[in-house]
């Protein structure tokens, strides 16, 4: 940790089975521009810049419950061979830092995806860290499961759907 940083360091992991083949769990959640269509709270995302995997883009949120709309850049290298992805706020906005780890395995009846985040709140962010770990992980949940019922209806209708693993 640099000595700059002044917040409590938050960390937050969340994961969910996808009833769906890996390579299109991995090909919809690495589709920037779908991400509207993918993630609720989305409104928008514009590509900044490639270079190889890397993708600089802007994401742009819905209006909050004030009415206020969130806008940051970000970056996010995918690697394909090792089934993970890692990003980060370019503009941390009210994070100092806000880093971002996603892991895809093929299990028994599908994808796990499991989205790790580290991060630190600015001392002037409109919320503490406490604060952001509680929302990250509550909003976590609900996209987490809107995402696996969008790629499961793709994998339906394509006929690859995994039946879900028994457990008991």
């Amino acid at each position: 940790m640099n000595q700059h940083t002044t917040g409590t360091p938050g960390h937050t992991e969340n994961e969910i089975v996808i009833a769906a083949p890996l390579d299109l769990v991995w090909d919809m959640t690495n589709d920037l521009e779908n991400w509207p269509q993918l993630f609720s709270e989305y409104a928008s995302v514009e590509v900044l810049e490639r270079e190889g995997a890397r993708t600089v883009f802007r994401l742009t949120m819905h209006p909050d419950e004030n009415g206020k709309v969130w806008s940051w850049v970000s970056e996010r290298e995918p690697d394909r061979r090792s089934l993970t992805v890692r990003a980060r706020r370019v503009e941390p906005g009210p994070f100092e830092h806000m880093d971002i780890h996603w892991e895809y395995k093929e299990i028994p009846g599908g994808t796990l995806m499991r989205w790790i985040q580290d991060f630190a709140m600015r001392p002037d962010a409109p919320v503490d860290t406490p604060g952001m770990t509680e929302r990250i992980n509550r909003n976590s949940v609900v996209q987490m499961e809107l995402i696996r019922d969008k790629v499961e209806q793709r994998a339906r209708e394509r006929g690859t759907a995994a039946e879900p693993a028994v457990t008991g």
